[in-house]
């Protein structure tokens, strides 16, 4: 597959990305616009394109590769998401619309004060920061692996980096989150394709004749197996991943200002829970394809001969561009997961931008000369701020210290979890003062507890750790609380 080839898909594809951020914004790219898409967007494209946000390179790449030593056992984590998602529908939804929210964490400020709303969007920034920063590493490795090393071409890292996020920046910062609506729903449409058809490849190459050939092989094997509840302890072990998936869809999607920007663009309540059960129960069906995909490319590679990648995460990339599926999949393959890295953080980039403004800044309570050109230089920060980011991740060179960070965002929901739970289920008024403080001790200690369980209650925490950081803000807010009423208007 010639790097030039790939080069110039890559070029028309992002001159279609800018064709339609152009016409989606028009002539409107206010701030209005820029943060709630003017409260227009229709339901059915918000849910199909948040299936690419919630996806990304990661889950395009790692979760194919899991199937060998996890089997199925992901789904049951999935199955955990639909009661997450349903306490979003049913619960967070309508406290954002009743408020008429632009950045979800207003409503911190309203129930405890002005310290615990600005504690929420930093731990949202810096955890979106990350997340977003590890994500455009990944594209930005292959494009140097897939592109410029084939060529011969001497392009620094940092060079790379820059024209990606160039790339993101050009066709969002003027519709922002309006524009991310439409192509995030392109992108997902792309990165589905690209599963699809390499599903279709591999099983004519099985010889998996008949309508259900793939399906009966997949049922048949033993990497198909999706529940397990004979061992506690296993981090496959049921009832942990179903109550870490539900935990996790609240605090990752509902909690996200990334996430749940989307939402609020849609014309109502009504639309937007609409939006949320379609695209959790899309959601399951995705997840289980790409599960599928991971069985059928092992059973591929046992029955050709073909050794084992290196690594698990090497398995969809190895037969995809090292020709082993023809160009047909190589180039959507290439497709697939820069539409899966981009339709995650072109979105994280206009959340972030959306937070620093009006949670950071203050830019709808304070009288700018000029709020536009406000936004649009932060806008320029950010894609700055995400630069530094990666370019440290490559400098740092040390795959375990880059899991570590990534993994490290994460602990950053759970005070979120913590303080939105206690707001919500709670009428005791937490003194908020003491919120930074606590907020940031909980995942401090869960940091440490992690390292140290296995030897000192020979127990291994995985997801669930997630629940015990939110457990813990609760612990400190009740400690720091007097009884009362939410200062939040009924």
């Amino acid at each position: 597959m010639s790097p030039l080839i790939i080069i110039l898909f890559i070029l028309g594809y992002f001159a279609f990305l800018i064709g339609i951020s152009y016409f989606t914004t028009s002539k409107n790219n206010s701030n209005e616009a820029f943060f709630t898409g003017n409260r227009q967007s229709p339901w059915y494209i918000v849910a199909f394109g948040m299936i690419g946000t919630s996806l990304s390179g990661v889950t395009f790449i790692s979760v194919p590769g899991w199937v060998a030593t996890s089997q199925f056992s992901y789904m049951q984590m999935v199955l955990g998401y639909l009661v997450g998602y349903l306490v979003i529908g049913l619960v967070l939804m309508p406290l954002y619309y009743k408020m008429n929210l632009v950045s979800i964490y207003s409503y911190l400020e309203s129930r405890f004060g002005f310290r615990a709303y600005k504690t929420g969007a930093w731990f949202f920034l810096i955890s979106r920061v990350l997340g977003a920063s590890f994500r455009l590493y990944l594209v930005a490795m292959v494009f140097q692996l897939a592109i410029f090393k084939p060529l011969n071409w001497d392009i620094p890292f940092f060079v790379t980096v820059l024209l990606t996020i160039l790339l993101i920046w050009l066709y969002t910062f003027r519709g922002g989150i309006k524009t991310i609506v439409y192509t995030d729903t392109l992108q997902t449409l792309f990165m589905l394709t690209a599963v699809g058809v390499t599903l279709y490849v591999v099983g004519n190459e099985l010889n998996l004749a008949g309508e259900y050939g793939l399906i009966e092989t997949i049922a048949n094997h033993e990497y198909s197996q999706i529940f397990f509840f004979d061992d506690w302890k296993s981090g496959k072990f049921f009832w942990k991943q179903f109550l870490a998936g539900t935990f996790i869809a609240i605090a990752m999607t509902g909690l996200d200002q990334d996430m749940m920007q989307k939402n609020l663009t849609c014309r109502n309540l009504r639309d937007a829970q609409k939006n949320m059960f379609w695209f959790s129960t899309s959601l399951v069906l995705v997840n289980l394809l790409f599960l599928t995909l991971g069985a059928v490319l092992y059973i591929f590679i046992s029955q050709q001969g073909i050794p084992l990648p290196e690594k698990a995460d090497y398995l969809y990339p190895m037969l995809a561009v090292g020709g082993y599926l023809g160009p047909v999949v190589g180039m959507l393959f290439i497709l697939g997961l820069i539409a899966a890295a981009y339709s995650s953080a072109d979105s994280a980039l206009t959340a972030l931008t959306t937070s620093f403004c009006v949670d950071i800044l203050g830019i709808e309570r304070k009288n700018f000369l000029n709020p536009a050109k406000t936004r649009k230089l932060v806008h320029v920060g950010m894609s700055i701020v995400l630069l530094i980011v990666i370019t440290g991740f490559q400098m740092i060179n040390n795959e375990s210290v880059i899991k570590s960070l990534f993994i490290a965002a994460g602990y950053t929901y759970g005070p979120l979890l913590g303080m939105f739970a206690f707001g919500i289920l709670s009428k005791k008024e937490a003194n908020d003062r003491w919120i930074p403080l606590i907020c940031i001790i909980s995942p401090i200690f869960c940091y440490f507890l992690k390292d140290f369980s296995l030897k000192l209650f020979d127990y291994t925490f995985g997801f669930e750790l997630l629940i015990l950081n939110a457990l813990l803000t609760i612990l400190g807010l009740l400690f720091v609380s007097t009884a009362g009423k939410p200062t939040m208007a009924k």
